[in-house]
């Protein structure tokens, strides 16, 4: 049976940081974390760790919505530790790149 882990982070006004996994038989099967930031009522996704294409990556948006993909050499658990700690770590700097559309 699978086990599910899904909250949200407030980091500040208008910041916040989503994060999904799932376990089973003590691994990691799926997993997605991601950086938000509400632009004029909408919530953007800024930067996504997440292995929904049955491989671990990394999505970089701008504020227009193109993305650039990353592959990771990583298996999901560390992915998963790896992408949690990044956006912990580098949230303020993704969130002023993403608003001044580095």
């Amino acid at each position: 049976m699978a086990k599910i882990v899904d909250f949200l982070v407030v980091f500040g006004e208008g910041v916040r940081k989503r994060h999904y996994h799932e376990t089973g038989k003590d691994r990691v099967t799926y997993f997605a974390v991601q950086l938000e930031v509400n632009v004029e009522g909408e919530w953007k996704v800024v930067i996504r760790y997440d292995c929904s294409h049955r491989f671990s990556y990394m999505d970089k948006y701008d504020i227009k919505g193109n993305k650039t993909k990353t592959a990771l050499d990583l298996s999901f658990e560390s992915a998963l530790t790896y992408g949690d700690w990044d956006i912990n770590k580098n949230w303020l700097k993704y969130k002023e790149e993403f608003l001044k559309g580095v």
